[in-house]
């Protein structure tokens, strides 16, 4: 079983894509949520929570913030996504 994963985006978002792919590609299971469709609320606080980070995609492995794709992409590069995700 893995740890749940979130992903934060938005349309036309080269990186966005590009995290969608490396999870596919792992086959891990995420919930992808546009940042257009959440409340002004829901974004005060998801900024408290990724400590004022501004750029998509924002990637949670479970509690923990990845940061974006250039993050899960090095993590995954140096074996600790796999971790991550087993919990």
């Amino acid at each position: 079983m893995t740890v749940p994963v979130k992903v934060y985006t938005t349309p036309i978002c080269p990186y966005c894509s590009n995290a969608k792919q490396l999870l596919k590609t792992k086959g891990v299971d995420y919930e992808e949520i546009g940042m257009h469709d959440i409340s002004s609320e829901e974004r005060q606080a998801l900024m408290k929570k990724t400590n004022n980070y501004r750029t998509v995609p924002q990637i949670f492995v479970g509690d923990t913030f990845v940061g974006g794709f250039d993050e899960l992409n090095q993590m995954n590069q140096q074996g600790k996504l796999d971790e991550l995700l087993a919990g």
